[in-house]
């Protein structure tokens, strides 16, 4: 049984964790590689929160070469549930600022979102709701989002399409808060 750090200090005794919680819709193609191959880039300590079905857009053999975070027996990927448990990882998030005494938009959470069903508008509100900024979306962008509307989501909601994996690792790790 995986035990997590004690309070605050455990958290903060090493290299700060990043935590990129992939979500939203599932999906098969070549372009939905994206969440494999941004979960075997990241850095050895990062823990990757999954959520929705965008666990299964991170393949089975990544989720056992990437092993545990050192020798603390925490799982480099952890499931969070479904779609309809977003309410749980909202109340993971709200927990861990309170015991970091910060704001959630404080953590190091990088929020990755895919878009293949409605549900994924109904994380991203709740995302949004929390103050979370920025929020990477796709591979692939709804068809419901025209340029004029991603423009806008960019702009007054600090939305990114997802781009080259490795830019995105290299933005994502250089953050101090949400990213």
């Amino acid at each position: 049984r995986a035990r997590a750090p004690a309070g605050p200090g455990g958290l903060s005794a090493g290299p700060p964790p990043r935590f990129p919680v992939g979500g939203g819709g599932g999906g098969g193609g070549g372009s939905r590689n994206y969440f494999t191959d941004l979960s075997e880039n990241l850095p050895p300590t990062s823990v990757v929160l999954t959520l929705g079905c965008g666990k299964f857009r991170v393949s089975d053999s990544a989720r056992n070469r990437l092993g545990n975070v050192g020798d603390t027996g925490i799982p480099r990927v952890l499931d969070i549930g479904q779609c309809n448990d977003t309410y749980s990882a909202v109340r993971i998030a709200l927990a861990l600022a309170d015991v970091l005494k910060c704001k959630v938009s404080d953590l190091p959470l990088s929020i990755v979102l895919s878009w293949y069903e409605q549900k994924a508008i109904a994380v991203l509100l709740t995302c949004l709701h929390l103050g979370l900024k920025p929020i990477r979306i796709g591979p692939v962008l709804p068809a419901f989002i025209t340029h004029d509307v991603l423009q806008v989501l960019v702009r007054d909601f600090g939305i990114i399409p997802t781009g080259d994996v490795a830019a995105d690792i290299k933005t994502m790790t250089a953050a101090k808060g949400a990213s």
